[in-house]
């Protein structure tokens, strides 16, 4: 390409001296560039005379194609500025409920401050599901957990504590700690996530099996209906956050903890927007609430 933009400035200027200079370049570059662009050709393009440098017949028939490929190649750099700039582009995210509501609202805020043309398209899923849309790519990156997904690249963001849910008349609503084993005669409300469920691997740790009464991805519908009477759950600190609802939670025995980490296939082929807003995530990690 910079064999054409010096040709380019040659004839604009009528000299390969002129053209030189404008360009940074040694004279002789100059030369040796228009040389190797003839010999590609089979043809000479320019002739010098007293009156300056002008195109030969043939250099003017091809000059034409050589301006709009120089046009279109700048064209393509002007595109690839604006994509390296984050003037648009798409953000696709498999996502659970509990982080969109509480963790994606305000780094979308501070991500727009800089980048306000990227738009963002949210994919609910679970354990099963997003691994799945990653693989699929439907998107870009998703929210996991890294011992089901042992095929994909993740990086932690953090771990969550999970607690029992209780109505508020359960025997062990104001203890400090409830055993699984306490639990496990209990109708038990599942948070459906997946094949990979930690709660059923810690019942499982210690000899029990609950007894599961119901399966629902709706988090707020699983509290409505320990409100109601119907059972309990097992929930991370962070679907509990600011909930509206009048139940129990507190610490299991052995504790439950959930890791929530970033999954991809492959986080150097992450769009632009993505890797920015991947960035940002992790960026603010520790201050996520």
């Amino acid at each position: 390409m910079n064999r054409l933009l010096a040709l380019e400035k040659i004839v604009e200027l009528g000299s390969f001296t002129k053209a030189a200079k404008s360009l940074g370049y040694t004279q002789s570059a100059i030369s040796q560039m228009i040389t190797s662009l003839e010999s590609e050709q089979g043809f000479q393009l320019v002739t010098r005379s007293r009156n300056g440098t002008q195109l030969t017949a043939e250099g003017a028939q091809l000059y034409p194609l050589i301006e709009q490929t120089l046009r279109q190649y700048q064209a393509m750099q002007a595109k690839a500025d604006s994509i390296r700039g984050l003037d648009g582009g798409v953000i696709r995210i498999g996502t659970i409920s509990s982080v969109t509501r509480h963790w994606l609202p305000k780094l979308i805020v501070e991500f727009e401050q800089q980048y306000p043309n990227v738009q963002f398209i949210f994919h609910q899923g679970d354990y099963t599901s997003i691994p799945t849309m990653i693989r699929n790519g439907e998107v870009d990156f998703g929210i996991v957990t890294p011992p089901a997904v042992p095929d994909l690249q993740t990086v932690v963001v953090r771990p969550e504590r999970m607690l029992a849910v209780l109505n508020p008349n359960h025997p062990y609503a104001n203890a400090d700690v409830v055993p699984l084993t306490a639990l496990a005669a209990d109708p038990y409300i599942m948070v459906e996530q997946g094949d990979y469920s930690e709660p059923l691997n810690a019942f499982h740790s210690v000899g029990v099996t609950p007894n599961l009464k119901f399966k629902i991805h709706d988090d707020y519908a699983i509290m409505t209906m320990i409100e109601a009477g119907l059972g309990f759950s097992i929930m991370s600190d962070l679907i509990l956050s600011r909930m509206p609802f009048a139940i129990n939670s507190l610490p299991t025995e052995p504790a439950i903890t959930m890791t929530l980490a970033l999954g991809y296939k492959d986080k150097d082929s992450l769009p632009i927007a993505s890797q920015r807003f991947t960035d940002l995530l992790l960026a603010r990690r520790d201050t996520l609430a």
